[in-house]
């Protein structure tokens, strides 16, 4: 009968316990290859996401636009821009009840500034207001118009 002091017993299952260093790599391979694909596949749900904050900065800028309509009886032209939520105007026509109503101008997602004009190109019985979208440029990539 092979039998086994208690101090010997431990030892033995110690020599057995814990991983090699392969299968530890193995594991974080595996785990790498699973985050990276992931990633890979979320990838698409954060344009989706830049856009809808797109519109939802357009949507919020032009409830101060009206807001300051209904304050001066006008909105700011192009050239006073959306600067003209956040500081008074010193360019004609002067706002005659001006009030801040943004801390800042916000960028869009991609850093760029909003597209404003008064009156506009696109709506020519309005204002414009949209992003230049991701590639920074007018034309077909531009979002909100």
């Amino acid at each position: 009968m092979n039998y086994l002091s208690p101090l010997n017993r431990r030892a033995s299952l110690r020599g057995d316990a814990g991983y090699t260093l392969f299968e530890i790599m193995l594991v974080l391979g595996i785990i790498a290859v699973l985050v990276g694909s992931a990633i890979y596949m979320l990838s698409g749900n954060i344009d989706v996401a830049k856009e809808q904050r797109v519109q939802s900065d357009i949507q919020a800028i032009s409830m101060q636009l009206r807001t300051y309509e209904m304050l001066n009886y006008r909105k700011p032209n192009t050239e006073q821009g959306l600067k003209a939520l956040v500081q008074m105007p010193s360019s004609d026509p002067k706002p005659q009840h001006w009030k801040k109503l943004m801390e800042n101008v916000p960028l869009d997602p991609w850093g760029n500034e909003y597209v404003y004009r008064n009156p506009g190109k696109i709506k020519t019985d309005g204002f414009d207001l949209y992003s230049l979208g991701p590639k920074g440029v007018e034309g077909d990539g531009n979002i909100g118009k």
